[in-house]
């Protein structure tokens, strides 16, 4: 009797890195993926989980305001109040002096924000979809109870306590007098030897936030190929090292090309924008407007050991800041032109516009 042969595949499950002993911080994601939180709980739920350990994160910031800080405060301060080291470099000349600037976690006991939420929402959508929106408060709502320790709310009125970011664990660079980009490049590649990726072991993390990278006062500014080179590096020292960095730059100021590059360079790239002054057409298009103090774009999601892309709902959302404390990202609603219901702005020609000729026009 003939052995039967066995078939063996190629593909192979990581036991190891599955069964890996969990920190604070760190979560596990499909297909043997782990991330890590951005410090906004609607932005790691947008991007399915948060951002990937071993990512490299880049946003092109708006030349009219600086709301890529808000974002990049937010990924400071959660690995922060995590015990995560930190290395952050800057075109400022006292880089440090930036970290007074960060937001301090909220109290578990504000219960406000949720019930503001709930009732702020149930005011803008219309009564008739109020059962499909509340089975979807449910489910976000479980998704933020459960992953307290893994993301934190943070007040932007209340700076964080000194003690998270006076020790060691916190490496300032400033970038505004570096020649070349080899000062960084070494001190990013000092500070990721910390954080071998070791059979899936996560003794600890580190995290990388990098300001403005090429900004008009640095030097680094003229260096397109040395700076695609260093991106390049850095975003292969990170495959190998239990870490996340975050490069944001100012893509107006880079060449159509190079600027193409480096969005290419990025596993997960997003891009932030300003609202116009008093722009009344927009005012009327959205619900909500007055609240909004910039749009968030997500253009690049990373998926990781899978080659099924992730499709999202939507990917432009308003940035609010709720009570003025706490950073808000969500879908953009379309406002009705009164106060009936089922007419919205500028929908006269669609199915959804009004039935007083008896017709459908598609």
């Amino acid at each position: 009797m003939a052995a039967t042969k066995t078939r063996i595949s190629s593909f192979s499950r990581n036991i190891s890195a599955v069964s890996a002993p969990q920190l604070p911080g760190i979560k596990c994601g499909p297909n043997g993926t782990f991330f890590v939180s951005s410090g906004i709980p609607d932005l790691d739920k947008i991007l399915g989980g948060g951002f990937p350990l071993g990512g490299l994160v880049m946003i092109m910031e708006d030349a009219e305001a600086p709301h890529h800080m808000l974002l990049l405060r937010n990924f400071m301060s959660q690995g922060l109040v995590q015990n995560q080291p930190l290395l952050y470099a800057s075109p400022a000349k006292d880089p440090r002096g930036f970290l007074g600037t960060l937001p301090c976690p909220s109290s578990k006991d504000d219960k406000s924000r949720n019930h503001y939420t709930e009732q702020e929402k149930g005011l803008r959508i219309a009564w008739q979809y109020k059962k499909y929106f509340s089975e979807n408060q449910r489910n976000i709502d479980d998704h933020k109870d459960s992953n307290q320790e893994f993301c934190n709310d943070f007040d932007l009125r209340k700076p964080l306590e000194k003690h998270f970011y006076s020790g060691q664990r916190v490496d300032c660079v400033s970038i505004k007098d570096s020649p070349n980009p080899a000062t960084l490049h070494d001190r990013c590649a000092t500070f990721l030897a910390q954080f071998p990726r070791n059979d899936g072991s996560f003794s600890c993390m580190g995290r990388i936030a990098i300001q403005s990278l090429c900004a008009p006062q640095c030097e680094l500014s003229k260096m397109d190929w040395d700076m695609l080179s260093f991106i390049r590096s850095l975003k292969s020292m990170l495959r190998s090292a239990n870490a996340v960095a975050i490069i944001t730059f100012p893509s107006s100021l880079l060449s159509p090309s190079f600027c193409k590059r480096w969005q290419h360079m990025a596993d997960v790239l997003l891009s932030v924008k300003a609202i116009p002054d008093e722009d009344k057409e927009l005012g009327k298009l959205l619900t909500g407007y007055q609240d909004m103090v910039g749009f968030l774009n997500v253009h690049k999601i990373a998926r990781i050991n899978t080659q099924v892309p992730m499709i999202l709902e939507a990917t432009t959302f308003s940035i609010k800041l709720q009570k003025r404390r706490f950073l808000v990202l969500e879908c953009l609603n379309q406002a009705p032109i009164d106060g009936s219901s089922g007419t919205s702005y500028g929908t006269s020609g669609g199915c959804s516009g009004s039935s007083r000729s008896g017709a459908l026009d598609f």
